[in-house]
């Protein structure tokens, strides 16, 4: 496996060389390998569709902009999801300030306020879960959303994410103990 690794990791620069010299067809090569993956990334944090296809065409946009500066040795796989790293977190700031910004001119009227205390309970509980959810460290959320919220089995994330089945049933698992820890207090049920 080693050696298959090394191998993929050759070729990868290989392609990196090229794209450095123009070369398109090269360059959609390394999109076709990576774009499931930066896709998986975004999608786990940003939480949209629409979004993290978005931001997958922005990282591709920012590795043909900046590949002169990828070094050779470095691993190319890690170097690249940390442009889709940085560019989700930056896309999450700048949402979370237009948010904001929008919130602060909205006029909530009593009726709005009013349908709100109808279940309050409803909204707090979603809400609980929804923050359980992002403190799970990054690969236990990633799994537990495509399992839960994509609905793909064990083998399909496991592919996705170019990882073992048996990782993946333990980052479940993992993530499932996490979330009964912080949630059973706050609905109720024994630690």
């Amino acid at each position: 496996m080693e050696q298959n690794e090394r191998t993929v990791e050759f070729q990868v620069e290989h392609l990196v060389d090229r794209i450095k010299n123009g070369d398109r067809e090269a360059f959609m090569k390394i999109v076709a390998a990576y774009q499931q993956k930066i896709f998986v990334l975004a999608y786990s944090l940003v939480r949209n569709r629409e979004d993290a296809l978005d931001l997958v065409q922005e990282v591709f946009l920012r590795l043909y902009e900046k590949v002169q500066s990828y070094r050779p040795g470095e691993s190319f796989q890690a170097w690249l999801m940390q442009i889709a790293r940085n560019l989700s977190i930056d896309f999450l700031r700048r949402s979370k300030i237009r948010k904001k910004d929008s919130l602060d001119g909205l006029d909530l009227d009593r009726a709005d306020l009013a349908a709100d205390r109808e279940d309050p309970d409803r909204f707090q509980t979603g809400e609980l879960i929804r923050r359980a959810v992002l403190a799970l460290p990054e690969k236990q959320r990633l799994v537990f959303i495509l399992h839960h919220f994509d609905e793909l089995k064990y083998e399909e994330i496991a592919e996705r994410l170019g990882i073992a089945q048996g990782t993946v049933k333990s980052l479940h698992f993992k993530a499932i103990q996490k979330l009964r820890k912080a949630l059973s207090p706050s609905l109720g049920g024994a630690r």
